[in-house]
């Protein structure tokens, strides 16, 4: 399963992409992020946001996409800009007909450390034993980017259908990309 992961932001966008096996093991496949300028009128970096995750979508053709959920802030512009950038990012991988999932920061730390109040350090660390990098992606954005993927593929590696159960989209996108990579 390839999955497109995508950390929300108008400063910084995480974008990371990551190849997931069944049996669970990860692969890097691209990390990156998209800054814009807090100067930069709204319009004009979201249009950045747009174009950074349309090209990664364009080269990379992921199976699955993953972006973190918008949580309560007490900045309001924070919560705003990163509302605006996850619309955007939800828009293009509807766009490109992939079974988008939401994640909350605790599910993703969760399930990459195996604790949901895990600091940003750990996170990343862990990111990059599990993918076997020498150092921990940068920004913490690249990294958190990479997490969503990682926690989305690892969530649904584990959903089994059953005979005589409703398959949901996620199961059958997960089932799609399972015949893919045997044929591959």
């Amino acid at each position: 399963m390839r999955v497109l992961g995508v950390d929300p932001g108008l400063t910084r966008c995480g974008i990371g992409v990551v190849d997931v096996a069944a049996d669970r093991r990860a692969t890097l496949v691209y990390v990156g992020v998209v800054q814009t300028p807090p100067g930069m009128v709204l319009e004009q970096r979201l249009l950045a946001v747009s174009r950074g995750i349309r090209d990664a979508l364009e080269r990379h053709r992921p199976t699955a996409m993953a972006v973190e959920r918008v949580f309560a802030q007490h900045n309001l512009r924070t919560v705003m800009g990163t509302a605006q950038a996850s619309g955007i990012a939800l828009a293009l991988g509807a766009e490109a007909g992939l079974v988008v999932g939401l994640h909350t920061p605790s599910e993703v730390k969760a399930a990459i450390t195996g604790y949901g109040a895990a600091e940003k350090a750990q996170v990343g660390a862990m990111v990059a034993r599990v993918l076997g990098l020498d150092a921990v992606p940068r920004p913490a954005d690249a990294a958190d980017a990479l997490a969503l993927a990682i926690c989305h593929a690892w969530r649904f590696s584990g959903v089994a259908v059953t005979a005589g159960s409703a398959e949901t989209p996620a199961q059958r996108a997960w089932r799609e990309a399972e015949k893919r990579t045997v044929r591959a």
